[in-house]
């Protein structure tokens, strides 16, 4: 069945060098001791980064990203080392990057700062989707927006029972980025469309059942499965993921769920405007009177205006689109955000949910009919000669077509 099916863009991606007989000590020692935003945890023959911002929800900076990077970048030519996992510390993954520090950012003038934020975070997640090594990320707890994106484009990514995956970008008046309009794109049906214009939250078990987790495990064997896969010498993909198999879990999402309603989903979302969405969904709502139609109109509702549009294209361009062609529209899509010339929304967003939290932004445009095909058709235009365009390095493996 389509939903059972894994998607084939998940599938693993074969590297074709031999496997070596790695070895090294099986000791484990925390580095790091100065308890810094990112952690590393040395074993046999790999390595585990931590995300360690708990109060913030690993909510990531420029520094936590270029650390990232910087250790990534030298675990991959380390031969000893034959795999990378990540985790957060804390109830979440990662909740993205930090929006509040972008919104002063912006509010002082500091563009430059966020430019550097967004081409570091967009570079780190080409490395990510590029890597050379299997890479796994244990996504126990909120996995939102841009910790998504440092761990979706990887080999295998574990969901749990406290897993709670989300790409809210609408109502904070952006778009999903960090390689959503890649991965969103590429779900069964117009799953991906639903997410990226609703926000709506997925559980561990949706996430599995639709393609965006490969592995599915109870948030109390993870111990367990640290444990195992930190005893492996090998740089095999097979055998990180026979270990994983052996301790994951088959489930089944119950008959509430969205992915148990991918019909009436695909007949709504499939439009080619966001007016005819809203349309369709007023009708299945008034028709069925369903919680579920009722709670999704609602959804559209409250985004804005503007970055439902922005956000629609995109999700549409990213099907026909590789990792790295997405990354870079999305790069010039954010400059158009935080540069604020067409709409102020993204500020005003972040102002609304997270700064003032009064839950009442004041959308520019504050209507889908007052969105001219103008404004939108600028958040696609190539970035003026003054203006660097992202640069991702050439890899020696292919990027997920």
């Amino acid at each position: 069945m389509m939903m059972q099916r894994r998607s084939a863009v998940w599938r693993l991606l074969r590297i074709t060098k031999q496997h070596r007989n790695l070895s090294s000590s099986q000791h484990v020692i925390l580095e790091s001791p100065d308890h810094s935003q990112v952690l590393v945890q040395r074993n046999a023959c790999s390595r585990m980064a931590i995300l360690n911002r708990p109060s913030s929800l690993n909510a990531f900076n420029t520094n936590m990203v270029a650390t990232l990077h910087k250790h990534y970048r030298s675990w991959e030519d380390n031969p000893e080392i034959g795999f990378v996992m990540v985790k957060g510390s804390g109830r979440a993954f990662g909740a993205g990057g930090d929006i509040v520090a972008l919104y002063h950012s912006i509010k002082k003038g500091n563009m430059e700062a966020c430019k550097e934020f967004f081409r570091t975070a967009y570079s780190f997640i080409y490395l990510i989707g590029t890597y050379l090594k299997p890479h796994v990320a244990l996504l126990n707890g909120i996995t939102m927006g841009g910790g998504a994106g440092i761990s979706i484009p990887g080999t295998f990514r574990v969901a749990t029972d406290k897993t709670t995956f989300a790409i809210p970008e609408v109502h904070i008046g952006f778009h999903p980025d960090a390689a959503a309009s890649f991965y969103l794109s590429h779900l069964p049906g117009h799953l991906g469309e639903y997410l990226a214009l609703t926000g709506e939250k997925l559980n561990g078990v949706e996430m599995i059942t639709c393609g965006l987790a490969t592995h599915y495990s109870s948030s109390a064997r993870l111990p367990l499965i640290e444990e195992q896969l930190g005893k492996l010498v090998t740089d095999d993909p097979s055998v990180i993921e026979t270990t994983l198999e052996q301790h994951g879990e088959l489930v089944h999402p119950d008959s509430s769920s969205v992915v148990q309603r991918i019909e009436i989903l695909d007949k709504c979302f499939c439009h080619d405007t966001v007016e005819e969405i809203v349309d369709a969904m007023e009708n299945a709502a008034s028709e069925t009177n369903d919680a579920w139609c009722i709670s999704t109109l609602n959804r559209l509702k409250e985004a804005s205006p503007l970055s439902l549009k922005v956000s629609l294209r995109s999700i549409r361009e990213g099907r026909l689109q590789t990792l790295d062609q997405c990354l870079l529209r999305e790069y010039r899509m954010t400059l158009q955000s935080i540069h604020m010339q067409i709409s102020g929304d993204f500020c005003e967003g972040v102002r609304a949910r997270v700064v003032d939290k009064d839950f009442a932004p004041k959308w520019d445009p504050p209507t889908l009919d007052k969105v001219s095909q103008d404004m939108v058709d600028q958040y696609f235009l190539p970035l003026t000669e003054s203006e660097p365009d992202l640069e991702l390095p050439t890899k020696s493996r292919e990027a997920f077509l």
